[in-house]
């Protein structure tokens, strides 16, 4: 089985000694009614080694295909800081592994985007804070709810209003799991996000604001009976699962086993239970489930909540 940590160290000496080591969170996005406002950082990770270099020399360590040149997202974010603080950038060598499957809604593209930003950061000798790499991942992503998870860990609750994002950390000390039921198709957020309704009524944005508001009160507080009320939305899931076979299917057999809730990871396809800890044997459970529905390609992924977030793990 391929392990992420071997094939990241398996570099020579002479690398370790010049290259920036940088750890990023997978994240999940919305968490149901939170949409586009919420989010928090899981313990799975991706890894970027990043050095300044004369051209662009890019690889990925795992053989995940990832573009090779300036428009990869890594490299074009940390371009992007480079030029904000009026530095050149002659190119960097950047070596990827790639855990977070891609176009899943587990924040794949986010992840990059902190990677190249964070790791410029520090190249740079840190001259933007926390602040300002929330702000400028954001207005590169379009929306804060994974970009800010990502960067800074644990559950984040954000407003973006174009330019600055107004966010709030808060660390989670939990030991629910976090279980991601990952189909084996990609939808990106693009199609995602074209189905949805240009407007919406009252009714349905109070509900919204009221269960999004209950969830992170709930998890914070341990109050997790109430977290498949807080789940439920109105805004994106009923017609982002209709573009999710057997979505429905899950959700039903995720509650059947005891999930506390269940819920569409920021834009899909990717499907997030949220279960008790004493809950031993749901994997297993639900990877025999699937496999019955037709879906053994599918996979199920076992995650905690990250609190730390992005991180230099050595340079």
């Amino acid at each position: 089985m391929f392990s992420e940590i071997s094939v990241f160290l398996n570099l020579t000496e002479r690398d370790i000694t010049k290259m920036i080591k940088i750890q990023i969170p997978a994240t999940s996005a919305n968490l149901g009614a939170g949409f586009d406002a919420l989010g928090l950082a899981l313990d799975y990770y991706n890894y970027v080694d990043m050095e300044e270099a004369d051209g662009i020399f890019i690889e990925s360590l795992d053989g995940i295909p990832v573009p090779t040149d300036a428009s990869n997202l890594v490299y074009d974010s940390a371009h992007v800081l480079y030029d904000i603080c009026g530095k050149k950038l002659s190119g960097l060598t950047v070596r990827q592994v790639n855990n977070i499957p891609m176009a899943r809604g587990l924040g794949s593209s986010s992840a990059c985007i902190i990677a190249g930003l964070v790791g410029a950061n520090e190249l740079l000798g840190k001259p933007m804070g926390f602040d300002d790499l929330v702000d400028l991942s954001a207005q590169i992503e379009g929306h804060p709810d994974n970009t800010a998870p990502a960067l800074l860990g644990g559950i984040v609750t954000a407003v973006f209003d174009g330019k600055r994002v107004h966010w709030v950390k808060q660390e989670v000390f939990t030991t629910l799991k976090f279980v991601a039921v990952i189909p084996d198709f990609e939808l990106k957020t693009e199609k995602a996000r074209a189905c949805l309704p240009k407007e919406v009524s009252h009714k349905d944005a109070v509900y919204n604001l009221s269960r999004a508001a209950l969830f992170s009160a709930s998890l914070l507080t341990g109050k997790y009976e109430n977290l498949r009320t807080a789940v439920h939305d109105r805004l994106h899931q009923p017609y982002r699962m209709e573009l999710i076979a057997h979505a429905r299917d899950v959700f039903d057999t995720a509650y059947s086993l005891g999930a506390y809730a269940a819920y569409l990871s920021g834009a899909g396809p990717a499907l997030m239970a949220i279960v008790g800890d004493d809950n031993e044997f749901f994997c297993g459970k639900m990877r025999f489930a699937l496999d019955r529905m037709g879906l053994a390609e599918w996979q199920v992924k076992e995650m905690h909540i990250d609190n730390e977030g992005t991180k230099i793990i050595s340079r």
